[in-house]
């Protein structure tokens, strides 16, 4: 999971998943819920923490799933919740997409979505080069 197939990336399918799980919460708990609770992995002095942190060792491991799933079981949960589509989150300094204002669930959610699929494709290509087979 920590591998780093590429030099001098850092990248890792480890941390994708703890990347994932930190725009998990900025986007849900932050941007939709406006929750103040501090970023996961990565900091101001550290703005790779995310990915710099994603070491070999099964702890860090299965934390970064347990916290990766509990971002997504928060945002499924306010989701469901919501009363609608429309409902706002406000994004002033333009972290999610929004051009520095107001930004829908709707908008969210198909932001979500492209920034999933762009990661599953990162995953495939570091699984394709960790253990060599192509296309499955």
């Amino acid at each position: 999971m920590a591998r780093r197939s590429v030099a001098p990336s850092t990248m890792s399918l480890l941390g994708l998943v703890r990347h994932l799980a930190e725009v998990e919460r900025a986007t849900f708990r932050v941007l939709m819920s406006g929750q103040d609770v501090p970023r996961l992995y990565c900091s101001d002095t550290d703005r790779d923490g995310d990915f710099d942190g994603a070491v070999a060792d099964p702890r860090v491991v299965a934390e970064a799933w347990d916290a990766w799933r509990a971002e997504v079981d928060f945002a499924t949960r306010f989701v469901a919740e919501a009363p609608g589509l429309d409902i706002t989150g406000d994004d002033p300094l333009n972290e999610h997409g929004s051009g520095g204002g107001l930004m829908s669930l709707r908008d969210v959610l198909v932001g979500m979505v492209h920034e999933y699929a762009r990661h599953l494709g990162h995953a495939d290509l570091l699984r394709e080069r960790i253990d060599g087979r192509i296309g499955q």
